[in-house]
């Protein structure tokens, strides 16, 4: 059996999925272009250090906010049309803010409306195209696609803001806003040439939004791989979020200004697209689990080296290995959750996962610079540097590991539904009954088989599970759940995988010679 291939190119000799990665980071650069340009436009358009940190907030806000919506509408719709209508919205808005910039109408209000509106159209696409970039690439190489999409975004983080400073000088905003038109547009036709995949067809009812958001919730909150990977996500992620709160405080200590702020921001972004080439490799040797351990002691490091020494070039250095620590941890676990996720609900466990890793990030960047203003900027790094390594003791109670085919391919329910009407999609509650006679004397050995599918049942949408034992019959257990509706049943039996088959066949194994299984519905009726 020959293993999986490692090295980043890997992925890219696919045409579809090049495409899509070198229009993706074309699209990168346009969004950092638009931010930074936007950015100081406020500062001269007010003079205003909040308004223009409002421009981040902007960008970073919606993200936030309707990430997860988003992750629903790209698991029960059309993805190419999600997609491609979001990048149409965002160049309108675009454009219109470069008409006005360019004519002199922009203001403040309109600015950051018009920021905040193309921040939008970003989270509204972003875990479908997420989701979907690497669906042109085999499986086995899903790491080295992801790291791939991971170094095209760093690399325009670094350049995106340098090409906006260069255009900026020279033609002034509105152009700066001009270009980002074109790069959105270059992420359209992308999309237009190398479309998603369709979802596979489905007799279902689709999942409403709401609806669908309580299902991606309760997946992960009752998938032990998935919760372990946010939890992991969102601890890495609220320590680290120190160093890159206050990099500009680090920057004023080292006494280099503005341009010693932008070395720090560019080591960092070389150091996580240096590690990205050979990231595959690391990762096939050394394991997920080594790669976040190690990633989290050098970001710790790091840490330290800037709260200790005020010698510039150390912590230049200190920060290129920071880099590198960060994109191989968040790296990981962006694989580990989308490798881990089945089909029905990958955009879902994307957008979880940019929810996690963005949240933490957000409020522990506010807490710790809150934290430097009153203990001072070497305490704060000390505490945050601690924090990184205490979160690594995870790693025993939530390990990090990508989910086996079985797990998250999808079987055929095997028992039919014996009823006598269909109820409508909407009826319920729906108590659904398996009974077991099982074989005298194993009772104990039944009941620790039986209750691992707890966490399936209630994973993929029953929200109560029990197992009773028949007083008249001590021989007979049923196991019972319910389920919010009947199209919520369907949905639970269509997202059982072939784990959870085998787990079933397990139980099945304690049946008394010449039984079967008994299957029962009800629907409420008061």
């Amino acid at each position: 059996m020959s293993s999986p291939p490692t090295s980043l190119w890997s992925p890219l000799r696919q045409p579809a999925f090049r495409g899509l990665w070198v229009c993706g980071g074309v699209f990168f650069i346009g969004s950092g272009m638009q931010t930074m340009a936007a950015a100081w436009l406020m500062v001269e358009l007010t003079g205003s250090s909040f308004l223009a940190a409002l421009v981040q907030t902007a960008v970073f806000m919606p993200m936030f906010l309707l990430a997860l919506p988003a992750g629903v509408l790209a698991d029960t719709t059309d993805r190419r049309r999600l997609i491609s209508g979001a990048l149409l919205a965002q160049v309108g808005a675009c454009a219109l803010l470069t008409l006005l910039v360019l004519g002199g109408w922009g203001g403040p209000a309109s600015v950051l409306f018009l920021v905040f509106i193309c921040g939008c159209c970003t989270a509204v696409l972003t875990p479908a195209w997420n989701s979907s970039v690497i669906d042109p690439v085999p499986r086995d190489e899903w790491p080295q696609a992801i790291t791939a999409v991971s170094i095209a975004y760093n690399a325009a983080r670094a350049i995106g803001p340098t090409l906006a400073g260069l255009v900026f000088a020279q033609l002034g905003a509105g152009w700066v806003f001009a270009v980002t038109v074109t790069t959105t547009l270059v992420m359209w036709e992308s999309i237009r040439r190398w479309p998603p995949k369709a979802h596979p067809p489905s007799k279902l009812p689709a999942e409403r939004l709401w609806g669908g958001t309580l299902s991606g919730l309760r997946f992960a909150w009752h998938s032990r791989i998935i919760l372990a990977q946010l939890v992991r996500v969102m601890a890495f992620s609220a320590a680290g979020s120190a160093l890159w709160a206050l990099l500009p405080v680090i920057a004023q200590r080292l006494g280099t200004g503005a341009p010693g702020f932008g070395l720090l921001m560019g080591c960092l972004g070389t150091g996580a697209v240096a590690v990205g080439l050979v990231l595959g490799r690391l990762r096939a040797r050394f394991g997920m689990e080594a790669i976040v351990g190690v990633g989290g002691v050098v970001f710790a490091a790091a840490m330290l080296v800037a709260a200790l020494t005020k010698i510039a070039w150390v912590v230049y250095i200190g920060m290129l290995f920071a880099g590198a620590a960060w994109m191989s941890a968040m790296s990981t676990f962006n694989t580990a959750t989308q490798a881990s996720a089945p089909q029905w609900v990958r955009s879902r466990a994307v957008a979880m996962h940019m929810v996690a890793a963005l949240g933490a990030f957000a409020m522990g960047s506010a807490f710790w610079g809150a934290a430097s203003d009153i203990v001072g900027l070497a305490p704060t790094l000390y505490v945050a540097a601690s924090l990184m390594g205490a979160g690594l003791l995870l790693a025993r109670p939530m390990p990090l590991r990508m989910g086996a085919l079985h797990e998250v391919t999808q079987a055929t329910p095997w028992d039919e539904l014996f009823i006598e009407a269909e109820p409508l999609p909407e009826a319920g509650p729906v108590a659904v009954e398996v009974g077991y006679r099982i074989a005298p004397g194993t009772d104990t050995e039944f009941l620790d088989t039986i209750s691992r599918m707890k966490a399936p049942r209630r994973r993929d949408g029953a929200t109560f599970w029990r197992v009773y034992k028949d007083l008249g019959e001590p021989s007979r257990y049923v196991e019972r759940f319910i389920v919010e509706s009947w199209a919520d049943y369907l949905h639970q039996r269509a997202r059982a995988t072939m784990a959870d088959q085998a787990l079933e066949t397990e139980v099945r194994a304690f049946l008394a010679p010449g039984e079967v299984v008994r299957m029962s519905h009800y629907i409420a009726e008061r």
